[in-house]
């Protein structure tokens, strides 16, 4: 399968090499061939997608008509918004939300809905990962990261409140992209955890989310070739590092051994205790907010909600205010200490997930290696590039300074080139 480079597609748009229409008409027909098997799309719009690609303006703004798939979890005004659940069938939003009409006004054409798990959990969807159909996307951005790995798509939106954007990006072998926490609004999609929601990008490479988060936020984000200098990259394994696999420990070596061939100073960093406790902190604020976010569908429609979900906010219903408080002061402590530990490096390299996609779709696997950058806000890339010992992808995740999302860009598209060559 080949995948669509944004970046490259945009120059070609606005140089008149081909055309908005042109690349839809790619897009429609590469949806046509794979999602039958892929299954990405809850909600598809390509007539009117079409229709949009004729408007000649499109090649003057910053995603020069690209399509753009949007997970199900974010209000769209056009397309049926269910947030995977049956619940919400047939639900059509007022309006779009922020991040949407942000990038339509971009330029960015909405091809379709892609599929979430249900409210962004972790109740496996319908979606298959189309490097190897037998085995999981991940989840909860399963439709918006198989789109793009199964080239239908060259960009789409996800949300990540653990690891859903960067565990889906490493199992599928794309890009990954969650921005420094609130860069992007999340109004208008189904709330999960105020404190923990960041939307997210996917794209075929880095510096092609660089390109969409430029585009649609008009902040100095596209970084084109631009590879960080002799960056100061630390590795970090943390206290989790015995549950990631050969493959996930074999991956990260790599990485940063190519990294530091091309130039990067590579060395080892242990975090510090203060970050290490705040790992256990995320789920009691995740869990404590979800209770409150879904306390209408536990009240209404509990019967329509998964086991699994509903076991798990029930369960949440019980974490008591001064539990929640203190996981908010750890969090808090701990952003502090990190912010002094960027004071020696300008990167952290860590593992995207504990191995490659699992087989079957029991799981839509772990956030283990995910869930504290979330918590602490700052940039987090997954790098594509390298494989398991079974051929399936398997990610690394640079992460970066909260705030500085270019810098922690630059850096990963320098951990990408080193790897790809």
């Amino acid at each position: 399968m080949s995948l669509l480079l944004a970046r490259d597609l945009a120059a070609d748009i606005r140089a008149g090499r081909t055309t908005p229409r042109a690349v839809m008409e790619q897009v429609a027909d590469a949806i046509g061939a794979c999602e039958g098997e892929v299954r990405a799309f809850s909600a598809l719009g390509l007539d009117a997608a079409l229709a949009q690609s004729l408007d000649p303006a499109l090649a003057t703004r910053p995603l020069a008509g690209l399509a753009v798939g949007v997970k199900d979890i974010l209000d769209t005004r056009d397309l049926v918004t269910a947030y995977g659940s049956e619940i919400y069938a047939g639900w059509r939003p007022h309006n779009d939300s922020p991040v949407v009409a942000m990038t339509r006004r971009a330029g960015g054409i909405v091809a379709g809905k892609t599929v979430t798990t249900e409210f962004a959990f972790l109740q496996p969807s319908e979606t298959r990962n189309p490097r190897r159909l037998s085995h999981s996307p991940g989840g909860s951005s399963a439709g918006s990261a198989a789109a793009v790995a199964a080239g239908m798509l060259p960009l789409a939106l996800g949300t990540q409140t653990g690891g859903s954007v960067i565990r889906p990006a490493a199992f599928c072998g794309v890009t990954g992209y969650k921005p420094t926490y609130r860069l992007l609004p999340t109004l208008g999609m189904k709330t999960y955890s105020w404190h923990l929601d960041t939307i997210g990008l996917f794209g075929a490479r880095v510096r092609d989310v660089a390109f969409m988060i430029a585009a649609i936020t008009g902040r100095d984000l596209d970084i084109g070739d631009t590879l960080a200098e002799r960056p100061r990259i630390g590795i970090v394994r943390t206290g989790r590092a015995d549950q990631a696999g050969a493959d996930a420990h074999a991956a990260l070596e790599a990485a940063a051994s190519a990294a530091e061939a091309t130039g990067a100073r590579v060395f080892d960093l242990r975090l510090p205790d203060e970050l290490e406790a705040a790992d256990a902190a995320h789920g009691n604020l995740q869990d404590f907010e979800a209770a409150l976010s879904f306390a209408d569908e536990l009240a209404y429609h509990r019967d329509r909600l998964s086991p699994l979900l509903r076991e798990h906010l029930t369960a949440a219903e019980a974490i008591t205010p001064d539990v929640y408080d203190e996981a908010r002061r750890t969090a808090k402590r701990a952003r502090q200490r990190l912010g002094d530990l960027f004071g020696e490096v300008d990167a952290l390299l860590t593992f995207s997930a504990p191995g490659p996609a699992p087989e079957g779709f029991a799981t839509t696997g772990s956030a283990i290696f995910n869930r504290l950058w979330t918590l602490m806000g700052c940039p987090a890339i997954n790098v594509a590039g390298l494989t398991a010992a079974n051929g399936m992808p398997v990610g690394v995740q640079v992460v970066g300074r909260f705030g500085r999302d270019r810098q922690a860009l630059e850096v990963a598209s320098r951990v990408e080139s080193a790897i790809v060559g």
